[in-house]
């Protein structure tokens, strides 16, 4: 499977040396150029892309900026002249950082561990109920496993989602939407359009809040009646 990727870059001799790199690299694919993130937005709204190549310093619109800016993003992996803002981008969760002018073998090392991140995402696919008990997600510069049983509840705040796990919470920037179709259904529900929750964990329901632990948990009132029925289904005594 080839990773599908976007080189966001204003400079061209840039554009043609990482297109250049990509090519001698059998599991990426180029599907789009673009000067400026506005430019590229085009092609991020139309198609399936995996991984960005991103620079920071680009006219309207900065590499930095469209970060902060957009609510859902694949994969990202800064490409810039300007190693001072290395931090900045792992804040906003990026996968690496190459700051140029770099080789081959870095450029290699990068996207070694998009594959491999992307890979971990994947898993035996997003319609599969999962075979192992736990997944990864992207947190602080590295790559976390969270196990299913761990996670209490999820919530989506912004562009990124708040995992509340039984030891500490994680915000990393995913969407509530994508982390869903990764979630067992058996064990989480979508009980409000902001938050998923492990049904496992669930110590009561009081009208149309969830009490999981200490925490408070809203049921959507246009859903309430279905949401109640599913958490109930067959985990309730009959006389």
């Amino acid at each position: 499977m080839k990773l599908k990727c976007v080189i966001i870059d204003d400079e061209p001799v840039a554009r043609r040396l990482l297109r250049e790199y990509a090519e001698d690299i059998s599991f990426l694919e180029i599907v789009a150029e673009a000067e400026n993130p506005l430019k590229a937005q085009i092609t991020l709204d139309q198609e399936p892309v995996d991984l960005i190549f991103l620079d920071i310093n680009m006219p309207k619109l900065t590499g930095l900026e469209f970060l902060r800016t957009s609510n859902s993003l694949p994969m990202v992996i800064m490409t810039t002249a300007y190693a001072e803002h290395a931090l900045d981008g792992f804040n906003l969760d990026v996968l690496d950082y190459l700051v140029k002018p770099f080789s081959f073998s870095r450029f290699l090392k990068g996207c070694n561990k998009a594959r491999e991140y992307h890979q971990l995402r994947i898993g035996a696919g997003k319609n599969a109920e999962p075979t192992e008990n736990y997944f990864f997600v992207k947190y602080n510069g590295r790559i976390e496993k969270v196990f299913y049983n761990d996670l209490l509840y999820v919530e989506a705040a912004l562009n990124y989602v708040v995992l509340h796990t039984t030891s500490n919470k994680m915000i990393v920037y995913l969407t509530i939407k994508g982390i869903i179709e990764d979630l067992p259904a058996t064990s989480f529900i979508k009980v409000h359009k902001s938050f998923i929750v492990n049904m496992d964990k669930i110590r009561s329901i009081e009208g149309n809040i969830i009490h999981i632990g200490n925490h408070e948990i809203p049921i959507s009132q246009n859903c309430q009646d279905d949401v109640v029925k599913s958490i109930l289904k067959d985990r309730i005594l009959k006389r």
